[in-house]
C-alpha cells in the first residue's frame, strides 16, 4: 500500500485549477496565517473541491457575508475580531482625561479597557514604569540641550522617565497611532510640567520617520508581532535594509536608527526572541554595528504574554574589539565581550551566559567541526489537520502506529499509544515518504529544553510534536553514534546556552558543531571521553576550560 502511494505521488499532478485557490493564497490574502484558513475550513466557513483547494464560490461568499459580519472562530480571527468597542473606549478615557483623575493612573486605566485580543493584535504591552526607569538610568548629565525620542509613546512611561532626568519638555518628542494614547501622555505632560507639549503626535512612525530631524535619545517599547500585511512588510524592509527581519519590533528598531544621532544612545525593549530565533538575524547584525552597553533581562512583565521582556541599550558608536557588554539575568551582572555575540551561530545576542561558559563556547568552535547543514536531510512529523478525530488510541484496520514527541526519550522510544491510517494522502501535511521509510533515522522532540534524540531503524511514523532527520551516505559518523552524541549532557547544555530556546529547530541543530575527529581517535561515543577530547570538565551544573 505505502508503494502504491508512492507512486501515486510521483504520478500526481501539481497544477491547481483556475477556479480554486490553495490554502497558502488565501491565507496570504487575508493576512492570516495557514491555521486559521484551515480553521475556517473546518468549520465550514469555506469549501474545498478533491484536492483540499478552496473554491472561487466559498470565498467569495465568505468575503461578502462572513467577513466582518459573522463571528469567526476565535483562533482563526485574530485579523478581524475585536471584542471591545473603540467608540465608547474614547469616550470614557476622554471622561477621564477632562475631570480630575490623576493623569499617572491614566495608561494604567486605558490598557486595562483593552481587550487581550485587540492588544495581541496590535502589539500593545505599554511599558512598566520601573522597567522605563531602570532602561534610563544610566541617562546623566546635563541634558537641557539634548532631545528625546519615544516612537511609539504609549501613554508615555518613557516619555515622562526623560523629563524627570533633565529632557527639557519642549525637546522630548513622541508618535503613537493610537489617538487616546497620545491624549494621555500629553496630560501627564501637561499636569506634570505646566508644558502644552505640541510634540506628542498621532501617526504611524514607519511612515513619518523619513521626514523626521536626528535625536540624540530613543527610547521606547515597540509593538511586538503587530499585524502587517505582506505588502507593507515587503515596503518596510526594503526602505529600512531590514532584510528578513520584518517583525514590527525589529521595524521600529531599523526605522529608529535612522534617525539617532552619532554618538546617540538608543533603548529598545524587545521579545526575547529578537535576540536568538533566525527571523530577528538581520536586526542582530545591525546591533552588533554599534556599541552595545547594556543588555537586560526582565523575565516576563507583561500578562498573558509567554515571551519574556528583554533590553537592549546601545551608543551610535564603532564599538573597539575589546568592548565588553554589561549583562544583566537572574539578579546576576556580569560582563562579556561584545565580539563573542557576532561569531555565534545566526548572531545570537546570548547574554544570560557567564564568561567562563562563553569560554568554553569559543574553546568547541575552535576544534576541527562539521554541522548536519549540507550533510542530512530533515523531515517534519506529520500534521494531520484534526488529530482528536484522526489519531485513534487503539489499532484498526488499514491503521499504523504513530509516535509523539513525548514518546521519544534518550534511554528509547515508548510502546506506541496513536494509531494513524496508513494512507498519508489524508493528512494536512507530511514529510516525502521515503524520509519515513529510510532505513535508518533520528527522530527527535521538537518541543523540549533539552535534546532528545532516537535512532529508529524500524521505518515509524511521527506527529508534528517529532521531527527527523536521514544522514547522507557520507556523513562520517553513523547514525547511532552521533544519537549519542546529541544525547549528550555537554551537547544539549551547549545548545541551551546558545539558542536559549524551547525549540528544537532544523537551522539551530544545523549550526552546531559535530567533532568528528572524535570519533577517529575513540570509536564510539561516551560523555567522559568526550569530554577529554574537548578538553573541558563539569562543575556546579556547568563546564569550564580543564
Amino acid at each position: 500500500m505505502l508503494l502504491l502511494f508512492v507512486v501515486k505521488m510521483k504520478n500526481k499532478t501539481l497544477h491547481i485549477p483556475h477556479n480554486s485557490f490553495t490554502v497558502a493564497e488565501v491565507a496570504d490574502k487575508f493576512g492570516v496565517s495557514t491555521v486559521s484558513v484551515r480553521n475556517w475550513i473546518k468549520t465550514k466557513m469555506l469549501s474545498t473541491d478533491v484536492k483540499g483547494n478552496i473554491t472561487v464560490a466559498s470565498l467569495q461568499y465568505f468575503e461578502a457575508n462572513i467577513i466582518g459580519k459573522q463571528k469567526l472562530n476565535q483562533r482563526a480571527n485574530k485579523l478581524y475580531k475585536d471584542s471591545h468597542n473603540h467608540s465608547d473606549i474614547s469616550k470614557q478615557i476622554q471622561d477621564k482625561i477632562n475631570s480630575s483623575s490623576a493623569s499617572n493612573l491614566l495608561g494604567e486605566s486605558y490598557e486595562a479597557l483593552l481587550s487581550d485580543a485587540y492588544r495581541n493584535e496590535e502589539g500593545i504591552f505599554y511599558t512598566p514604569h520601573y522597567i522605563g526607569q531602570d532602561m534610563m538610568k544610566d541617562i546623566q548629565g546635563d541634558l537641557s540641550d539634548k532631545t528625546f525620542l519615544d516612537p511609539c509613546c504609549g501613554s508615555g512611561n518613557f516619555i515622562l522617565e526623560a523629563i524627570a532626568r533633565g529632557f527639557k519638555p519642549e525637546n522630548v518628542y513622541g508618535w503613537d497611532w493610537d489617538a487616546n494614547a497620545v491624549e494621555i501622555t500629553k496630560k501627564r505632560i501637561l499636569e506634570q510640567t505646566g508644558y502644552a507639549s505640541l510634540n506628542i503626535k498621532q501617526g504611524d512612525f514607519l511612515e513619518i520617520v523619513q521626514d523626521l530631524p536626528k535625536f540624540d535619545y530613543i527610547f521606547t517599547n515597540p509593538p511586538w508581532g503587530k499585524k502587517l500585511s505582506k505588502a507593507d512588510k515587503q515596503k518596510y524592509s526594503l526602505h529600512f535594509s531590514a532584510g528578513k527581519s520584518t517583525d514590527t519590533a525589529s521595524l521600529f528598531f531599523f526605522a529608529a536608527l535612522s534617525v539617532l544621532e552619532n554618538g546617540g544612545t538608543l533603548g529598545f525593549l524587545l521579545p526575547d526572541s529578537f535576540f536568538n530565533i533566525s527571523i530577528f538575524e538581520s536586526a542582530r547584525k545591525k546591533a552588533l554595528q554599534y556599541r552595545i552597553e547594556r543588555l537586560v533581562d526582565y523575565k516576563k512583565p507583561f500578562k498573558g504574554v509567554l515571551n519574556k521582556a528583554q533590553a537592549i541599550i546601545l551608543k551610535a558608536e564603532n564599538p573597539k574589539s575589546n568592548h565588553h557588554v554589561r549583562a544583566e539575568f537572574n539578579q546576576q551582572k556580569v560582563s562579556l565581550k561584545q565580539v563573542y555575540f557576532s561569531k555565534n551561530p545566526k548572531s545570537i545576542i546570548n547574554f544570560c551566559i557567564e564568561p567562563h561558559e562563553v569560554e568554553v563556547i569559543e574553546h568547541v568552535f575552535q576544534l576541527p567541526y562539521i554541522t548536519l547543514e549540507n550533510h542530512a536531510k530533515f523531515g517534519l512529523g506529520i500534521v494531520t489537520g484534526d488529530n482528536k478525530n484522526k489519531c485513534k488510541h487503539h489499532p484498526q484496520k488499514d491503521f499504523v502506529s504513530v509516535y509523539k514527541g513525548t514518546d521519544i526519550t534518550k534511554d528509547g522510544i515508548k510502546s506506541p499509544s496513536l494509531y494513524i491510517h496508513k494512507n498519508l494522502e489524508l493528512y494536512q501535511q507530511t514529510a516525502p515518504l521515503e524520509l519515513y521509510l529510510a532505513p535508518e533515522k533520528l527522530i527527535y522532540k521538537f518541543i523540549s529544553k533539552e535534546l532528545c534524540f532516537y535512532c529508529d531503524t524500524e521505518q515509524r511514523l511521527i506527529l508534528n510534536s517529532a521531527n527527523l532527520l536521514v544522514l547522507h551516505e557520507d556523513f562520517p559518523i553513523i547514525a547511532e553514534e552521533l544519537t549519542k552524541l546529541l544525547n549528550s549532557e555537554f551537547m544539549s547544555w551547549l545548545f541551551q546556552k546558545i539558542f536559549a530556546t524551547h525549540k528544537i529547530l532544523k537551522s539551530d541543530l544545523q549550526s552546531l558543531p559535530i567533532h568528528h575527529e572524535y570519533f577517529q581517535k575513540y570509536g564510539t561515543f561516551t560523555e567522559a571521553n568526550y569530554l577529554v577530547y574537548l578538553g573541558i570538565k563539569k562543575q556546579d551544573g556547568t563546564y569550564i576550560l580543564k
